[in-house]
């Protein structure tokens, strides 16, 4: 399946159907009078957040969704039937944006949670509607109400706990794949990851999820590699676990790289509890890992956590950093494994 996370759609909301103008007429019957009906009520377009969805690729081969116009009233003070509403499921998490891809109408970010995006016109009133006693036989109805037109945008922030960020080829899928049942592709060069992965990691009897997205580059924020529009997906998590490769040999400015990205993209992210970690240290011997330990720690001006997701080295230190930050309700906890008793 292949990830998307921004699609537009046109929606279109049913018309209600016009009222009737009738007159009863049957044989040997003295009085008639009006007996047109009401028209049907016009089919509205809503949006549900539904459980089994990660991605908003459906809405790459269809993206026109009109809903049925309500049927026109008739005779014999019947009324038209209403028109179907349509439903767009969308994965837990999607924004769904104005035409101008600024103005946020609704944030779907629990299961079952739904919002009315284009509501259905209303029925004409038939003749019947308008008899009074001045008035015993009018000849007049109201036509439906017209349907709403809508160019949407939706775009999809994956619900996690904790982000990863990082240099491209600093470590950050081989620290997923290590610490969860997650098996992105891994390989030595820069930007294998095209689109973000989840996995779920468990720590001390706790699972809490885990987003891997593309590494960043300076300039990110103008178009530059994959650029930063995959930081949205970590617009919602607890704590952002900043992975530094301890190889390279700028390891201050590939911080202060990603530092000045968060910065720049905007928002609250920059201001999210960091965990940082020198990844790749099972590769430098003793003095190249405590110079590179303390360069670290004069450039983020904290203690800085040694790890190596190849040899695991450190992950359970890192990954109790990684908890301490997240809120305690999003937590989930493990199940208890009973111990099995010894049988001859």
């Amino acid at each position: 399946m292949k990830f998307l996370d921004l699609a537009k759609v046109y929606i279109r909301s049913g018309g209600g159907g016009g009222g009737c103008v009738s007159f009863r007429r049957e044989k040997f019957i003295e009085y008639g009078g009006p007996d047109g009906g009401d028209g049907g009520k016009g089919g509205s377009v809503w949006a549900e957040a539904v459980v089994g969805l990660n991605t908003l690729i459906d809405f790459r081969y269809q993206q026109h969704f009109f809903a049925k116009s309500g049927q026109p009233g008739m005779g014999n003070q019947r009324t038209g039937k209403d028109g179907a509403d349509i439903v767009l499921r969308v994965p837990v998490g999607t924004e769904i944006l104005d035409e101008d891809e600024e103005t946020v109408i609704a944030d779907l970010t629990e299961v079952g949670q739904r919002v009315e995006l284009a509501r259905g016109g209303n029925g004409g009133f038939g003749n019947l509607h308008f008899k009074s006693s001045t008035n015993q036989a009018p000849r007049r109805a109201n036509p439906g109400q017209e349907g709403v037109e809508r160019t949407l945008w939706l775009r999809l922030k994956l619900i996690a706990d904790a982000g990863l960020l990082g240099m491209p080829n600093a470590g950050k899928s081989t620290f997923l794949a290590a610490t969860s049942n997650a098996r992105p592709k891994i390989a030595d060069y820069p930007f294998t990851t095209l689109h973000p992965n989840l996995g779920v990691v468990g720590i001390d009897n706790v699972e809490f999820v885990i987003a891997d997205i593309p590494g960043l580059i300076a300039g990110a924020h103008e178009g530059r590699g994959i650029g930063d529009r995959f930081l949205g997906h970590v617009e919602r998590c607890s704590v952002l676990l900043h992975l530094v490769d301890g190889t390279s040999d700028t390891i201050t400015e590939d911080y202060q790289t990603i530092i000045a990205e968060l910065e720049a993209y905007g928002g609250h992210l920059a201001d999210k509890p960091r965990v940082t970690a020198l990844n790749k240290v099972d590769a430098l011997d003793d003095e190249a890992r405590a110079a590179a330990q303390a360069e670290l720690e004069a450039a983020v001006g904290a203690p800085v956590l040694v790890m190596s997701g190849v040899s695991r080295e450190g992950v359970p230190d890192v990954l109790r950093a990684v908890r301490v930050e997240i809120e305690e309700d999003r937590l989930r906890q493990l199940p208890a494994q009973e111990e099995e008793s010894w049988h001859p």
